[in-house]
């Protein structure tokens, strides 16, 4: 089951942070995969251009990765392709972890990623 947050996280948390859209918090489970790996965490955020996942180890920035994840009130998977952008130590307030932007996502996983997103935003999540 996953747990949503309604926060709302700014885009500005640091003068590095290349975020072009608000983080949405969002806690699900997401198996990810790189050639020769395979690993299965919980995401921290979601915006329309990738997520965040909490892990103790991190893939070096650059590494490309294939994710699955479900989203809340949808027994369909998303599967994508995404690329690790950055990665935290857990320094401070930031959990350690990577940021992943989505390569490839179809049209209809984006749809549906972008309605949960404005769900949680205006306070109505749809589940």
């Amino acid at each position: 089951m996953a747990r949503v947050s309604l926060e709302r996280q700014d885009v500005a948390d640091d003068t590095s942070d290349r975020r072009r859209t608000l983080r949405t918090e969002l806690i699900v489970r997401v198996a990810y995969s790189t050639v020769d790996e395979m690993f299965s965490e919980f995401t921290r955020d979601i915006n329309e251009g990738g997520l965040f996942i909490e892990t103790e180890k991190p893939k070096p920035t650059g590494t490309e990765v294939t994710l699955s994840f479900n989203l809340p009130g949808s027994d369909e998977s998303v599967s994508t392709i995404g690329r690790v952008v950055h990665v935290t130590s857990g320094d401070g307030d930031t959990p350690p972890g990577m940021g992943i932007e989505f390569e490839e996502l179809s049209s209809d996983d984006r749809a549906r990623i972008d309605a949960l997103i404005r769900s949680l935003r205006s306070g109505s999540p749809g589940s």
